[in-house]
């Protein structure tokens, strides 16, 4: 490691020498002042990242030998155990420095310690206690130092990232009094619900130069990667085997209630067909069963993927299929299974994910992994009349690549339920933004919220995001 000592009058000066010389992404070491100055010990974050932990084939050195090296004192037992293992002769002088070439362990150490004052032993008893002398402890040590490195290599790592969140806040903090517009932006974004990174990410990307609506600019960025439908072709008149899936709560039976009473008002009922693999839920298939009444649906019931492929083939002739799916968490066995059903089917199934606008970032990250299975035809935002902030649910669409179908924003059928528009959607979002005190980020809290993301800056996902 090559670490490198600045001095400056101001810390400001001396971590400016530290980018230049070594880069943005510098590691500082220590910072301290001296008789008035201030020095700082920084290191580069190539020789950073080239530490490593030791490899696990690593040679073994002999314990005696580990222990004279490192000026220990061995365990009674060892010393017995080395003091046989060693060949029986006269003592000579030890060279002035020795070097061990393929030598035993003991002879090593024989040569490196001082010649204990001992009563001689006898030539006869010597090899029958070298054949006693126990050989697998000899390993204990080298364990004992690989364990050691691994722990200091969990330190430096655990000081690297609280070192970047410092150095993020100590940077946002300068930013912030230097471009005000960029801390407003980002606290507009905060408080609409869209999260750290991504809110960081847009932020460092906003024009510099003067008569630029930082907040126009974001809700430009933000409408042209929210992927939407441009109308209702994909499902209602293209028709096909749709299934909505998701996670329990989410309204998956009333979104298909509403997709099919539209179905109907266009192509009338004899076109459309309704199955539910619900079997799990009190009332499940009840309660599609009593609007398919109302439409004049027939609603047919599965319980795997053999029923599944006899309802298809059944079923062919009609113009669209909606699948209404039994709900299950994300962190369920049984997702798993409802993804290979849906794909092992004969006719092709198209996934659409219902996503709950009330639900966090954090969750709806992990609904879209667990249901993403070989890729979703689409998703659609329930809920949305619930959710004090929808900027989650659109930071998750917009990162996921996701097409969003529809919103819907009520019980009615099928009333509330609209097409997605990105424009509409953004802007509500940013009306929707916290008020109240308790949710709402404050300008001292904003560099601790920037440096929590110092390490999610290289999401890919983030990457993905088109800026213009």
């Amino acid at each position: 490691m090559n670490v490198k000592k600045f001095s400056a009058q101001t810390s400001r000066e001396a971590l400016r020498m530290v980018r230049d010389a070594l880069g943005a992404d510098a590691v500082i070491l220590s910072n301290r002042t001296v008789n008035g100055s201030v020095e700082v010990l920084a290191l580069a974050s190539a020789d950073m990242a080239s530490l490593a932990e030791p490899a696990a084939d690593a040679e073994v050195l002999p314990q005696p030998l580990v222990a004279a090296l490192a000026g220990k004192r061995l365990p009674a037992a060892a010393q017995a155990a080395a003091t046989a293992a060693a060949p029986a002769k006269a003592p000579v002088p030890a060279p002035a420095q020795p070097q061990v070439r393929n030598g035993s362990a003991a002879s090593a150490f024989e040569r490196l310690r001082p010649t204990p004052v001992a009563e001689p032993v006898p030539v006869a008893a010597a090899p029958v206690q070298r054949q006693s002398a126990p050989q697998p402890r000899a390993a204990a040590p080298a364990d004992s130092t690989q364990a050691e490195m691994r722990q200091m290599m969990e330190e430096l790592r655990s000081m690297r990232s609280m070192m970047e969140a410092q150095l993020a806040e100590i940077s946002w903090g300068a930013q912030h009094r230097r471009e005000p517009m960029k801390a407003t932006v980002m606290r507009e974004m905060l408080a609409a619900g869209f999260s750290a990174s991504l809110a960081r990410y847009l932020t460092e990307k906003l024009p510099e130069h003067d008569g630029v609506d930082g907040m126009a600019w974001i809700k430009g960025v933000l409408m042209r990667n929210l992927s939407a439908a441009p109308d209702e072709n994909a499902i209602l008149d293209n028709g096909g085997v749709f299934a909505l899936v998701g996670p329990t709560g989410v309204g998956k039976t009333t979104t298909t209630a509403k997709l099919a009473a539209r179905c109907v008002m266009r192509h009338g009922a004899g076109k459309l067909a309704l199955i539910t693999t619900d079997g799990y839920r009190i009332g499940g298939f009840e309660q599609l069963r009593i609007y398919g009444k109302i439409l004049g649906v027939m609603v047919h019931s599965v319980k795997d993927e053999a029923d599944l492929r006899i309802a298809l083939s059944e079923l062919k002739n009609k113009h669209t299929v909606l699948i209404d799916t039994a709900g299950a968490s994300q962190r369920d066995q049984m997702v798993a299974e409802q993804v290979a059903m849906l794909s092992g089917a004969d006719t092709p199934v198209k996934r659409i994910l219902c996503m709950s606008a009330t639900s966090t970032g954090e969750t709806l990250n992990e609904v879209v992994r667990a249901y993403k299975g070989n890729g979703l035809a689409g998703a659609i935002i329930t809920k949305l009349d619930e959710a004090a902030t929808i900027g989650s649910v659109l930071d998750v669409i917009i990162r996921q690549k996701l097409q969003l179908q529809y919103i819907a924003n009520g019980q009615r059928v099928p009333e509330d339920l609209h097409l997605a528009r990105p424009n509409f959607l953004i802007d509500r979002a940013f009306k929707m933004k916290r008020e109240t005190a308790p949710f709402q980020y404050q300008d001292d809290e904003l560099p601790l919220v920037i440096g929590n993301t110092a390490r999610m800056m290289n999401d890919q996902s983030l990457r993905e995001v088109a800026i213009g």
